[in-house]
């Protein structure tokens, strides 16, 4: 099943001991709230073996996927999209905002879920300096992340991902998944999306025109060859 092997995988993350320049790893899964969290939602909307189309984020931020382990997913919109209550502060995140807006547009979290898979090319929360860190913010660190990027990607394809396409939010996310994909050989074509933070900070006004090409992508590569 779809969902146990995802559950599993939290699960069993391994958190790297090794990383300079004051990065640190935040892992979501060693909370017991969280993982409850994760348990009820992938139980909810996964529990097929159903192949689905990748989207592939960066690594979760500390606000969304960070505290409900669930990618590009708020407190918030965990309880009013997922129906699943929990007691995390509701606080909002950009990026979560425009995924829901992209949801609801595509038909709504059961229909969505049941094509996509949304997740990161390194499954860890990273923090430096009490903000949002990037995996490829520094050549070194990405050097010290990569064999890991590689292993727990390779894990999350099996879980059932769909190798006609990948989705990539953000066009930087999207070279280095180029290149984890090189060595893997797996997905036939990358799709670049702008990254949902980038919208929501830098192109709001433009926020229907992304919803609208974005909706009609999702729906063109759902549909059978």
């Amino acid at each position: 099943m779809f969902a146990e092997k995802v559950i599993n995988f939290y699960k069993n993350l391994e958190i790297p001991n090794n990383l300079p320049n004051k990065v640190r790893v935040m892992n979501p899964y060693d909370s017991e709230v969280t993982y409850s969290l994760v348990n009820k939602f992938f139980n909810k909307f996964y529990s097929d073996s159903n192949k689905r189309i990748f989207i592939v984020g960066i690594n979760p931020g500390r606000f969304g996927g960070g505290l409900t382990g669930v990618a590009f997913t708020d407190p918030l919109n965990f309880e009013l999209k997922c129906g699943i209550k929990n007691d995390l502060e509701k606080k909002q995140e950009l990026s979560s905002r425009f995924v829901y807006k992209l949801i609801d547009m595509f038909g709504g979290v059961e229909k969505f879920y049941s094509k996509f898979f949304i997740s990161a090319l390194y499954p860890l929360a990273l923090i430096k300096d009490g903000k949002n860190y990037n995996y490829y913010d520094s050549q070194k660190i990405y050097k010290i992340l990569k064999p890991q990027i590689i292993k727990t990607f390779k894990q999350q394809i099996d879980f059932g991902a769909n190798d006609k396409v990948v989705i990539s939010f953000g066009k930087k996310n999207a070279e280095y998944l180029q290149e984890i994909n090189d060595e893997l050989n797996f997905f036939k074509k990358i799709i670049v999306f702008d990254h949902p933070r980038f919208i929501m900070q830098y192109r709001l006004k433009k926020l229907d025109t992304y919803l609208n090409n974005y909706t009609i992508i999702l729906r063109d590569n759902c549909r059978p060859l």
